[in-house]
């Protein structure tokens, strides 16, 4: 089961959000027109990324799709296009500096103000307690969720500024707030991730950016699950066994696009979303 609609602007399980409701209101003296802004998305090759980006080029944002699989950033950007959406593939890798500055330079040339970044690259690898884990696995885990957030926040944190109505989106999870067995590594990276948006907006206080942070619960993705599991798909299915109605990528990029098109003197500081059947990390209903 794909967490990403098959067409654009046919979202999976996809029902009004307050956006589709609501009329955008025009921009306010000394603010840019939405419609012209420049939002950037990180991990944008598939699962939440991916409808992020369709989801924002639907509210008029000009996207730069952000990933390493440039032939599944192009696709998706085709697609975007041919829903009448703008976007533009850039190649970043979010664990390489110099692949940062290359996605930085893509923001000084794109056609208008960037205002919002949407830091989402991030994953999971194994599910192993502390005693055996492997080194490896957290050093890329920490690599790619927080040091990723901190080399892209750094490098377009000054275009944002610019805009004069900059917003810092930071794609984290409810496992930022909770650790449980066998995902030391992972919970860390994500603690880590929401000291990072805790401090930013602390640091940018009076500066025309806002910080929020996104937490949600159980999601079910294309590859999250393949990708921590080392491709195991059977292991992978477990996690969402009996769970009728598990959150889509299309959920999460509902409430990216409502946290980020809020009057910008409105900060969603942080905004945790499970499906109904998650009550909490560790109490999930599931039927037979």
């Amino acid at each position: 089961m794909s967490s990403s609609p098959s067409e654009y602007g046919n979202a999976l399980r996809r029902v009004p959000g307050v956006t589709d409701l609501i009329p955008p209101p025009g921009p306010a003296a000394g603010d840019n027109d939405r419609m012209s802004s420049v939002a950037i998305v990180t991990g944008a090759s598939s699962g939440i990324g991916a409808a992020t980006a369709r989801r924002l080029a639907a509210e008029g944002f000009h996207v730069l799709a952000a990933a390493r699989r440039t032939e599944r950033l192009a696709a998706l950007v085709a697609e975007i296009e041919r829903a009448g959406g703008a976007a533009t593939a850039v190649a970043c890798d979010v664990t390489s500096d110099e692949s940062v500055a290359g996605l930085a330079s893509a923001a000084e040339a794109a056609p208008g103000p960037v205002t919002l970044l949407v830091n989402n690259a991030g994953g999971a690898r194994s599910l192993d307690p502390v005693e055996t884990a492997d080194v490896g696995d957290w050093q890329w885990m920490y690599d790619v969720n927080v040091l990723g957030t901190l080399r892209v926040t750094k490098a377009l944190l000054p275009a944002l500024e610019r805009s004069g109505a900059g917003t810092v989106v930071i794609v984290s999870s409810t496992a930022g707030h909770v650790v449980y067995e066998g995902g030391g590594g992972y919970t860390a990276a994500k603690h880590a991730q929401t000291a990072i948006a805790g401090t930013l907006r602390l640091e940018l206080c009076g500066r025309p950016v806002r910080v929020i942070e996104i937490d949600p619960g159980m999601v079910r993705t294309e590859e999250f699950g393949l990708v921590r599991f080392g491709g195991d798909a059977d292991r992978a299915e477990a996690v969402y066994a009996g769970v009728a109605e598990p959150l889509v990528a299309d959920d999460v990029a509902d409430c990216v696009a409502w946290c980020a098109t809020r009057p910008h003197h409105v900060n969603i500081d942080r905004l945790v979303v499970r499906p109904l059947a998650q009550a909490a990390q560790h109490k999930v209903h599931r039927t037979p």
